[in-house]
């Protein structure tokens, strides 16, 4: 065990005795006498693994936090020397939601709600402490509460994710990560995948009855087959009308993949007609606002559209439309249009045939086509 003495300057940890910092020659001692130094304590833990410890700006502190490691280790007692010995979930949730690279998701709301939802049944629990049959009741709940599978994994998965980032920063132990490593997803595969496909009435149906702010965004899905997340985020500088297409950059596509999407006539007319648009392309502004502003959430537009259309909404009704099923359907209408396959995975970002493959559905009327395709051949063969 030893007591570590950080530079201020480039942050090297280093023993007592230095004067000077080897790395950068700063001034040590004066810092000492300044209170500027923040020291450390080093020690190994059970396995062979070293750990360090802040400690604080106070050499007596360091000094005393070192003590009670040695007495901690000489009394047997390793267990209280193991990272997260008595780190509750609530304060990894915390320290977790504070840290500036989780702050910049996009989902960020989203990995809040899903800690808040953990911190309702784990808050004051040892991180540490919990194990996968807790994992296991936390998810028998969710689902008796009448969440999706889906959304039941996406939960463990985002907070496996914060346990893993923690064990890596050493907060806690193995056992943490252990625990969610271990439980197992509630969803089936393959019992997410959707087969929703519009027909070009339904699609027409759905676009009468849309208010005037949803109409572009639901042609531009209907016939680009972008992500709702790219079409709301999409601005005016990634819109070429000249050149009749929308360049997309890495940091806008969910793959963080560079792409290219086609407008096409109809598209072109809808974009064109939007009101302010010179001015929103001065300003870098958004393309899709509602009374000015960016808009950000179109569901209760969305089930107001579907109600007029007389089609159902929602993605747990029996035939039920949701927004994503846009993409479902131009994959489809592209595949029967006769677009390459390796041109549609291009413009709709599908970096893998699987992914593909879950968006292109092929019904009944594309096997009758293809027996009809049989039959002519046979005929002639």
């Amino acid at each position: 065990m030893a007591i570590l003495a950080e530079c201020p300057a480039c942050r090297r940890k280093q023993g007592l005795n230095n004067r000077k910092c080897p790395g950068c020659g700063f001034d040590i001692l004066e810092a000492r006498k300044a209170g500027k130094v923040r020291y450390w304590i080093t020690y190994r833990i059970p396995g062979g693994k070293q750990r360090r410890e802040s400690i604080g700006f106070s050499i007596e502190e360091a000094r005393a936090a070192e003590g009670k490691r040695r007495a901690q280790k000489k009394e047997g007692r390793i267990f209280e020397m193991l990272p997260g010995a008595k780190l509750t979930f609530n304060q990894l949730a915390a320290w977790y939601l504070d840290l500036e690279k989780i702050k910049a998701l996009k989902s960020y709301w989203l990995v809040e709600l899903t800690l808040k939802k953990f911190n309702a049944v784990f808050g004051d629990t040892i991180v540490n402490d919990i194990r996968p049959a807790d994992l296991e009741n936390y998810q028998a709940k969710r689902l008796k509460a009448g969440a999706a599978p889906a959304t039941v994994d996406h939960e463990i998965g985002k907070t496996r994710a914060m346990a893993y980032k923690a064990f890596n920063n050493d907060l806690v132990s193995g056992d943490a990560v252990k625990a969610f490593k271990r439980v197992k997803k509630t969803l089936r595969p393959g019992e997410d995948i959707r087969d929703r496909v519009l027909s070009a009435a339904e699609f027409r149906a759905l676009l009468n009855g849309a208010a005037d702010h949803l109409r572009p965004i639901l042609l531009t899905a209907y016939l680009t087959g972008m992500r709702k997340g790219e079409i709301l985020n999409l601005t005016w500088d990634r819109v070429d009308l000249q050149r009749r297409v929308i360049r997309l950059e890495a940091a806008d596509t969910k793959d963080h993949e560079p792409r290219t999407v086609p407008i096409c006539p109809e598209l072109f007319e809808a974009l064109s007609a939007l009101p302010g648009r010179l001015q929103d392309v001065e300003t870098d502004g958004h393309v899709f606002k509602y009374r000015g502003a960016p808009i950000t959430d179109i569901r209760t537009g969305l089930k107001v559209a579907c109600k007029a259309a007389g089609i159902a909404y929602g993605r747990f009704e029996k035939g039920g439309f949701v927004f994503h099923d846009l993409r479902h359907t131009f994959n489809t209408n592209m595949r029967r249009a006769g677009v390459p396959e390796s041109v549609i995975m291009a413009v709709t970002g599908h970096s893998t045939r699987e992914m593909f493959d879950r968006y292109n559905r092929v019904d009944e009327s594309d096997a009758k086509e293809a027996a009809a395709a049989l039959v002519k051949y046979l005929r002639t063969a």
